[in-house]
């Protein structure tokens, strides 16, 4: 089985790395793009031979924020149904509403804490091993009952 391929999808480097090494430690390839625009054409030029699995994606982004972005992944048939996960600062219902209305599958808020970014994507995924993984490692609540 080959191994899922995430593209994040955020204009600070620091974030995108964050990202990348989470993801990477959970056997995931990643790729990495600084603005909506350079991710569409990563997209593009991936087409159908080998498209995304998964994308991890800002909002506030320069010449294309994320939900454009989304919008515009939406539109591409060879990537139409492959699911989004938003990760912002913004916090409020109307930006998780706003997602959503582009597309998106789910909306985590920056800082996104480890187990939930892995976890999440897992379940987006279908991956039940790095699921399951995820959750041992990072125990909701640290392991109380």
């Amino acid at each position: 089985m080959t191994a899922a391929r995430i593209l994040v999808v955020d204009d600070a480097a620091t974030i995108r790395m964050y990202h990348r090494k989470l993801l990477g430690d959970a056997g995931w390839t990643t790729d990495e793009a600084i603005n909506g625009l350079e991710a569409v054409e990563k997209v593009v030029a991936a087409g159908g031979d080998r498209p995304y699995d998964l994308y991890v994606v800002d909002v506030n982004m320069p010449k294309l924020d994320g939900y454009g972005f989304v919008r515009e992944l939406r539109r591409l048939p060879a990537s139409q149904q492959a699911p989004v996960m938003m990760v912002s600062t913004e916090a409020q219902l109307q930006d998780a509403t706003a997602a959503q209305e582009a597309g998106a599958n789910c909306y985590l808020v920056k800082p996104a804490r480890p187990a939930e970014l892995v976890l999440t994507a897992a379940l987006l995924l279908g991956d039940a091993a790095a699921a399951i993984k995820a959750a041992a490692a990072h125990p909701v609540n640290g392991g109380a009952r």
